[in-house]
């Protein structure tokens, strides 16, 4: 039995098709083709709205899920970073049902795949049965340079549990402010032409860490009580002191990049423009911050951009269409096609799926969403 579908628009995962398109698919969503509606017979269902592929959450923290509304809104990186450290122990079954709930929010909502980021194995259950497909990437902290090879075994280990299950999965760095020089160097001989996610200066004081050794991250290490006696300031920005150490063709996805300049951006290298796709989590940004990366920045660099929704510690949905109305809002003259495009196809290819998923293209099965009156739906 094949399925028809013809909306207002029906975008097709790189642009909208002509007007009077129809999509037609298997019964179980694997596409057929697009076709114009004087070529598609009868049976058509006529749906109001936009069609588009599933979307790609290119960052998520399941596992946080617990967490939601627990954090404050507004009270900067550094605080809320201390507040998940201080609040997200619970019990295994609360983990359990919150991440539940939210993989069934992401299902719903019209998302098919996810970048999801591991501190434990606490998600792996959920992942066997889930109908989502999971990139794992197990993340590493450790700003001390004597501790490197211990958290290399002990995340080694979790990433073991993930594959040994059948789950995709990569070690992958937490964040410049949280990983030693020593630690880089281990990461990027681990993960030769893997696929790597790092949170890139989502916070100002990111930068001033890397630039004079100075503001609230050396307050948090005190507070910590991780001695920062061996570490040196580079006297650049976060992205140009960490994007060095990874020489081993990594495919690298930056994180937020709230406070990614402009300098930043055009100052990278042929080959690293062509290597790293730059990750934003407006919701998250706001959430956190209050404050956004400046994306008309990076179009005019022609910089590969996708999306995520970070975690429910720093935002209220999971759902990938409230970000892309997040960044209709906040920047109006960014056309629609490009949005779609990033939490489409964009993040299908960033994390090494779009053979499966991110369009409309004959043979692939990346579920069918219908955006309408502000909502996102998955109809197949």
């Amino acid at each position: 039995m094949l399925r028809k579908f013809k909306a207002n628009r029906l975008f097709n995962g790189s642009a909208f098709a002509p007007k009077d398109s129809v999509l037609i698919t298997t019964a179980m969503g694997k596409i057929l083709d697009i076709v114009p509606e004087v070529d598609a017979g009868d049976q058509i269902e006529i749906l109001a709205g936009t069609l588009c592929p599933g979307f790609v959450n290119v960052h998520c923290h399941i596992e946080l899920s617990h967490m939601l509304n627990m954090i404050p809104e507004h009270t900067g990186l550094v605080n809320f970073v201390q507040q998940v450290i201080q609040k997200r122990a619970a019990l295994p079954e609360l983990k359990q049902e919150a991440m539940r709930i939210a993989e069934a929010q992401l299902y719903n909502s019209g998302t098919v795949a996810i970048g999801d980021i591991c501190n434990s194995a606490d998600s792996i259950e959920l992942k066997q049965k889930s109908k989502l497909y999971w990139k794992n990437f197990i993340e590493i902290t450790g700003f001390v340079d004597s501790f490197a090879a211990n958290r290399m075994a002990e995340m080694e280990a979790i990433k073991k549990s993930f594959t040994s299950k059948g789950l995709p999965a990569g070690i992958v760095p937490h964040a410049p402010y949280s990983v030693s020089k020593t630690l880089f160097g281990q990461i990027n001989d681990a993960t030769v032409g893997e696929i790597i996610s790092i949170h890139n200066q989502e916070t100002a004081a990111e930068n001033e860490l890397y630039e004079t050794k100075t503001g609230a991250f050396i307050q948090f290490y005190n507070l910590l009580g991780i001695d920062v006696s061996n570490f040196s300031p580079t006297g650049k920005s976060s992205i140009k002191s960490w994007l060095p150490y990874f020489t081993k063709d990594q495919r690298i996805i930056s994180v937020h990049n709230t406070c990614t300049s402009r300098n930043d951006l055009h100052n990278l290298s042929v080959s690293q423009k062509e290597n790293i796709t730059f990750c934003i989590c407006p919701n998250a940004n706001l959430y956190i911050e209050n404050r956004l990366p400046e994306i008309p920045v990076f179009l005019a660099e022609k910089l590969n951009i996708v999306i995520g929704t970070d975690s429910l510690a720093s935002n209220h949905t999971l759902n990938m269409y409230e970000e892309i109305k997040t960044i209709q809002k906040y920047f109006p003259g960014i056309a629609e096609e490009n949005i779609l495009r990033w939490a489409t196809f964009g993040g299908a290819s960033a994390l090494g799926v779009a053979d499966q998923f991110g369009n409309f293209e004959k043979g692939k099965q990346p579920a069918v969403v219908i955006l309408q009156h502000g909502e996102s739906k998955r109809i197949l």
